[in-house]
């Protein structure tokens, strides 16, 4: 046993020294007309890199950067080198919010590049300081935010001066997000290892669309607060800033509420799988410092059953029905069944609570989607109390589009007493409801925003936005990250992702990649997210006219990228290819 233990040793000690002989004997060097790092051997010198990762954050127009910027980039091909302990904040001098929003991302930031961690770095005598201007004190994120920043990099001597100058603090967020990926370590020939920055760079940019997202789902399957704090991280490493929270289904109502405690107790898995409104803050909060914002949806009135079982019990009649009901094809969708009961008047009171608790969670003003899809006729068509309520009227589509209808209107009655006004922009999906032929007979184009789940051919979205509505668009054949593990349906690789395009219409406010949790849970839905997200997220935020060929180089470092900020982001080819840019 001891034998083979030391021989064992031995092995490893080898494998590890042959490991760092050979990492040792390769260098890249950037050929810039090409924008490609080629792997060649020799010491290094001004020309040759240590690292594929160095080489990258000079090689090509957005070196690494992800997203690319939109409206100018210019980055010299020196290196300017520092230790962390001698990088330092500027801000303004006055004490506000906004300064303290920013002394927190700066924390964030030291944070990032303490991920990467340099080892005895004796260039203690060059100074990195980086200022940050914000010229307004606006702290709220929604659609009308300005996101965009200018960077400027600057070298004289042994100080290097970072200047950012942006109209919000989510602006600068950004920026800092872009100074993270100018950064990256450097060996030295004598084996010093310290951090390096681009000693030159002007960049100007802004986001295409405003609504740049990704929906989790926490129904089907529960999420920990812990993993979607890694989806947030993932985010705001790609400039991601909506996080859409489809919290509950028919499956689950996970979601506490301090008026309906009876939502979870008949809703929930179980008691450790509750989202209390301390979470809720605490998310919030997290996401605005990474510059998301959380948006939640109670979808309704189908994708409603467990959680609405209680109103018999209290004296409320059936708040839902169809619950759980088999078989289950002749009532849903998709088990297990459930959809509101649009005809009991007590469900729009219950409805007035369940919104109060929601918007007392959220930020003053934030948007709410309210589900509406898959409304599925059969269900109401086989519910005696509804036929009861439909009395001599026939029973034919639109008059169930019609009582849907009324259910829409109230569910919106409802949620505006709550909230206390009448201009809450409201999401919906898109549905029977949605058709082109109806949609201005059941739905204003001032309140409700359309969000798309049509396949990339449909012309669906260009449609509504031609009727003048406002659309999110999720591309279902590019952008469900589902796809490819039930039915027929396709795996879309991070160039399908990448290549979809959304309309580029005013009222398009953005897009979303959708992550729906049948099939995942915190042990598998980090890396079916990532780094696909990612891909959708420079189509939103860049929307360049190239497609995912001319992209791949810097997606492959972003991908390094979030492993090495703790995202579990699934390979996308042999590490040989990496290293070998352009040879696959």
């Amino acid at each position: 046993m001891g034998k083979a233990y030391l021989v064992l040793m031995v092995i490893l000690l080898c494998s590890k020294l042959y490991e760092s002989a050979s990492n040792s004997l390769w260098r890249w060097k950037c050929n810039q007309s090409a924008g490609a790092c080629t792997r060649v051997s020799g010491d290094v010198d001004a020309t040759l890199y240590p690292s594929l990762e160095t080489c990258r954050l000079v090689c090509g127009t957005a070196g690494g950067l992800w997203p690319q910027p939109t409206v100018g980039t210019v980055l010299s091909d020196g290196l300017f080198q520092f230790s962390l302990s001698s990088l330092k904040f500027e801000f303004a001098s006055e004490d506000n919010d906004v300064t303290t929003y920013l002394k927190e991302i700066a924390d964030l930031f030291n944070k990032t590049l303490s991920s990467i961690s340099a080892s005895n770095c004796s260039n203690t005598d060059n100074t990195v300081t980086i200022s940050i201007v914000v010229l307004t004190n606006n702290m709220d994120l929604n659609w009308k935010t300005d996101e965009g920043y200018n960077l400027e990099i600057l070298t004289a001597g042994k100080e290097n001066s970072v200047k950012i100058s942006a109209n919000t603090i989510f602006g600068a967020r950004h920026a800092l997000e872009t100074v993270s990926q100018l950064i990256e370590l450097f060996s030295n020939n004598n084996g010093e290892v310290c951090h390096v920055i681009v000693d030159e760079a002007k960049i100007s940019d802004a986001p295409n669309y405003n609504h740049r997202g990704l929906l989790l789902d926490t129904a089907r399957n529960f999420l920990s607060i812990s993993s979607i704090k890694k989806h947030v991280d993932g985010m705001a490493h790609s400039k991601l800033n909506v996080l859409h929270w489809h919290i509950t289904d028919s499956q689950s109502f996970p979601l506490e509420l301090p008026t309906l405690p009876n939502m979870t107790k008949y809703g929930a898995y179980s008691d450790s799988k509750i989202y209390h409104p301390t979470d809720i803050a605490e998310l919030i909060s997290y996401a605005k410092l990474r510059g998301v914002r959380i948006i939640i949806e109670i979808d309704a009135p189908s994708h409603a059953g467990n959680g609405w079982q209680w109103g018999p019990d209290a004296g409320l009649g059936d708040l839902s029905v169809c619950i759980n009901q088999q078989p289950w094809r002749s009532f849903c969708i998709q088990p297990p069944c459930g959809q509101l009961n649009p005809v009991n008047s007590n469900l729009y009171k219950v409805l007035k609570d369940l919104y109060s608790d929601v918007i007392n969670m959220l930020p003053k003003g934030e948007v709410f989607h309210m589900g509406g899809d898959e409304v599925y006729i059969p269900c109401w068509n086989s519910t005696p109390e509804i036929i009861a309520y439909l009395g001599d009227k026939p029973r034919t589509t639109e008059t169930f589009l019609d009582l849907w209808s009324d259910y829409q209107a109230q569910a919106l009655e409802a949620f505006d007493s709550a909230v206390g006004n009448t201009n809450t922009p409201i999401i919906l999906w898109t549905s029977h409801l949605t058709e082109v032929s109806v949609i201005e007979k059941y739905l204003s184009k001032t309140r409700y925003v359309i969000q798309t789940w049509v396949p990339a051919a449909d012309t669906l979205p260009q449609n509504l936005l031609d009727l003048g509505y406002q659309i999110i668009a999720s591309t279902k054949d590019t952008w469900y990250l589902d796809h490819g593990f039930w039915g027929n349906t396709v795996y879309h690789n991070w160039r399908v992702v990448y290549n979809n395009k959304i309309p580029t219409a005013s009222g398009t406010l953005g897009g979303e990649v959708c992550m729906w949790a049948e099939l995942v849970d915190d042990s598998s839905v980090e890396s079916r997210v990532w780094p696909r997200a990612a891909a959708a997220a420079e189509r939103l935020w860049s929307n360049l006219k190239t497609n995912a060929d001319q992209a791949e180089r810097r997606f492959y470092r972003h991908r390094e990228r979030l492993v090495s900020r703790g995202i579990n982001a699934e390979a996308l080819t042999p590490r040989w290819c990496y290293q070998n840019e352009g040879e696959c």
